[in-house]
């Protein structure tokens, strides 16, 4: 059903809007790894998903699930439901578990999505998912212009994997040593990941703004 289901989707995304795919050599062929992408819109598990290579399993926050149609859609996908700003441990668990059993793990480091475009900051929670799955991380960057609409022009890029011993953790750590080793050690190679296959947008000069602002007086 998974297969079928992605393969539905990969035909209507392919015709509603002009997708393009970059890197996907840099995903291995065997293994199960995490997936760490910028966050653009609703449309990021999906774009990920149907662009890469396997099984996937995603964090979808509960309230999504409340549509029914919907709700079927991304379950089928291989969504899961968190229940955001709760300490929901039971999901956290439950994301490496599904790739210590073969699933790949897509997540959203940002934790929200960008309004402007550019990276945000990551959180130390998806890091901490990433630091206990003891799996490579591939890093996806997805690209577009303004809001998606028909034929919006998309470019999903896979990035080369990040090894796993970069995220290894001590057993011993107290909370704040491991809050202190996630913020150091794990989530800026993450971030910077993802940053190296997004292009921003460029942010007005202040003469251009300047120049505005006299063009409206």
């Amino acid at each position: 059903m998974y297969y079928v289901v992605v393969f539905l989707v990969r035909v209507a995304y392919a015709i509603w809007y002009n997708i393009k795919v970059e890197g996907r050599e840099n995903i291995p062929k065997k293994g199960s790894f995490i997936f760490a992408s910028n966050h653009r819109s609703y449309a990021d598990p999906v774009l990920v998903v149907i662009c890469g290579r396997g099984k996937f399993s995603f964090m979808a926050k509960s309230e999504l699930f409340e549509n029914k149609a919907f709700g079927w859609l991304i379950r089928a996908l291989g969504a899961f439901p968190v229940e955001r700003g709760k300490g929901d441990t039971a999901a956290i668990d439950r994301a490496i578990s599904r790739v210590k059993e073969g699933t790949h793990l897509l997540i959203f480091p940002e934790g929200t999505r960008s309004m402007t475009g550019k990276v945000g900051r990551g959180k130390t929670g998806v890091a901490l998912i990433a630091a206990k799955a003891e799996t490579d991380v591939i890093p996806v960057g997805i690209n577009f212009e303004g809001k998606l609409h028909f034929r919006s022009k998309i470019i999903v890029r896979y990035g080369k994997p990040i090894p796993a011993s970069q995220f290894a953790m001590a057993d011993d750590l107290s909370d704040r040593d491991m809050l202190r080793m996630l913020k150091r050690n794990v989530v800026p190679p993450i971030m910077d990941g993802i940053k190296a296959l997004v292009d921003e947008p460029e942010e007005a000069s202040v003469t251009e703004e300047t120049e505005t602002e006299k063009e409206l007086t």
